[in-house]
């Protein structure tokens, strides 16, 4: 093993390896965490003893994290003079699966977002979000039961590449200048510039991901979401280079929606639909017929805009899970942000970083703790006795702060 410097490795573990395109999990992983900025050390220390607990419980003892903290955010900056050490990045490709909290990023200024550098450092190309709604939390919805969608959203092209030039820098006028005198754009003097790329290989290794994640879990279509009536040769090569995925690689576990009336109106046994949807219209779709979509697969800003719309749906960003996975490496992460006014004050609710707990173990093989969680949660959140975010759109429920809500899902998996 390698030797960190900031970070240590805990004693009786062993790495998760990556062989012949499959994880190999020892009983006794080490797992890389981050604790997170602002509410992130509250959330950390309920959902570890959850996930500790369920491994208990599912294994007998016979299975067991050892947890190794890695440090990126305002603690790393604090305690170690950097934001995102290199260790950090090292330590998730030699150990293959970590999870984090949230981590701070300025608006319109200062660093880049850690998370982004995180996914594009790593290759971690598919941000995994599955939305659901859980039994009692309360929604804007009328039948919120209705959406369950997993989105797979390519993480390291589109706008969020950090190919951009300031308004009034040399660098954005040479790019304007180039674009305008040998291109023929039209660009106002003084613009701010930024570049959006979107390539073939990337766009069809996520279309791969996200077909083999339908397949695998029993999905029945995957929908490809777009702008492509405008942005023709970005997001309309997105949409083409999806399709040719699913004619030429799996062309006989798909059908087009287009070709359905060739098979009586439905999808053939064995086979799911692959579907695309124009972005402002899929919103609306989500809206009103959710239960027509079930695997999403977008490019990087609109999965980022559809993702926590369709959380609200379902309550909220504090029960969304996700996952930033590449090929045998993954971090999974807490959706929302770092709500620095409640941190140290166990309130916040953690149950984004618990789901992504599931994610993980799922996606690890451990598939027994995983359920358990999810049943201590449901459990959880049937009894009423729930985080201050919860409460408020429950009736009849009673606030709890983080350490008693993690308690109650623990209780709830001894049910």
């Amino acid at each position: 093993m390698a030797t960190y410097r900031f970070a240590t490795v805990p004693s009786g573990g062993d790495r998760i390896v990556y062989q012949d395109g499959a994880l190999r999990v020892p009983a006794n992983p080490i797992i890389p965490f981050i604790e997170g900025d602002g509410t992130g050390p509250d959330i950390w220390r309920a959902s570890v003893r959850v996930f500790d607990a369920a491994v208990a419980l599912a294994y007998g003892g016979e299975r067991r994290v050892h947890w190794m903290e890695i440090f990126a955010g305002e603690k790393s900056n604090t305690q170690h003079g950097t934001w995102l050490p290199d260790e950090t990045l090292d330590a998730v490709r030699e150990f293959r699966v970590a999870i984090k909290g949230p981590l701070t990023t300025p608006v319109g200024g200062g660093f880049r977002s850690l998370n982004v550098a995180l996914r594009q450092t790593l290759d971690l190309y598919a941000t995994v979000r599955p939305v659901r709604w859980f039994e009692g939390v309360g929604a804007p919805v009328k039948e919120p039961g209705k959406l369950d969608i997993v989105i797979f959203r390519e993480a390291i092209e589109d706008v969020y590449a950090g190919i951009e030039y300031k308004a009034g820098t040399p660098e954005a006028a040479k790019v304007r200048d180039f674009l305008v005198r040998e291109m023929g754009a039209e660009i106002l003097d003084q613009s701010a510039i930024g570049i959006k790329p979107v390539s073939e290989f990337r766009s069809k290794r996520l279309m791969r991901m996200a077909i083999e994640y339908a397949l695998t879990h029993g999905r029945d279509s995957v929908t490809i979401m777009h702008k492509g009536n405008i942005q023709k040769f970005t997001e309309g090569a997105f949409r083409t280079w999806g399709y040719e995925v699913a004619t030429q690689e799996f062309a006989d576990r798909t059908v087009n929606e287009a070709d359905l009336d060739q098979h009586g109106g439905h999808a053939p046994a064995g086979r799911i639909v692959i579907k695309d949807r124009i972005a402002d219209a899929m919103f609306q779709q989500l809206l009103l017929r959710p239960s027509e979509y079930s695997v999403m697969v977008t490019q990087n800003l609109n999965g980022d805009y559809i993702s926590d719309a369709a959380a609200a749906q379902v309550g909220g960003l504090g029960l969304a899970p996700g996952a930033n996975i590449g090929d045998g490496v993954a971090v999974f992460e807490a959706t929302h942000g770092t709500a620095p006014k409640y941190a140290n004050k166990n309130k916040i609710n953690p149950g984004s970083v618990i789901l992504s707990g599931v994610m993980m173990f799922e996606f690890m093989g451990w598939t027994e703790a995983a359920a358990l969680v999810v049943k201590g949660l449901e459990t959880a959140i049937r009894s009423g006795k729930v985080t201050y975010d919860l409460a408020r759109q429950m009736a009849y429920a009673t606030e709890v702060g983080t350490s008693a809500f993690g308690d109650g899902i623990i209780a709830g998996m001894r049910k």
